[in-house]
């Protein structure tokens, strides 16, 4: 059996807000193509915890925790047509989304 061509589009972004604008974004411009979509899956969120000395020299043990939250969502568009492409390439998506095409 041949597999049927995709398009996976995984989006990386700090705020969630941006990177579900970005979701509605590529979603609009798909669907009006007439392409079938599979999606937005929310992948785990990565967390990254950071501690920092709150003073160098008399408290070593009083620390800060600072973190970093990695919000990561996923697109499969299937049997994406030319002007699908087109459409995701000439797309202006906001600031801060890191956006990576697979074929």
């Amino acid at each position: 059996m041949a597999q049927a061509a995709r398009l996976r589009v995984k989006l990386k972004s700090y705020d969630h807000r941006v990177i579900d604008e970005a979701v509605i974004k590529i979603l609009d411009s798909a669907m009006a193509t007439g392409a079938k979509i599979v999606g937005p899956i929310p992948l785990p969120t990565q967390r990254t915890v950071i501690p920092v000395l709150k003073s160098p020299f008399t408290d070593k043990d009083a620390q800060e925790h600072f973190e970093i939250l990695v919000h990561k969502r996923l697109i499969d568009i299937i049997d994406p047509s030319s002007r699908t492409i087109d459409s995701l390439s000439n797309l202006d998506l906001p600031a801060g989304v890191s956006i990576e095409v697979k074929m």
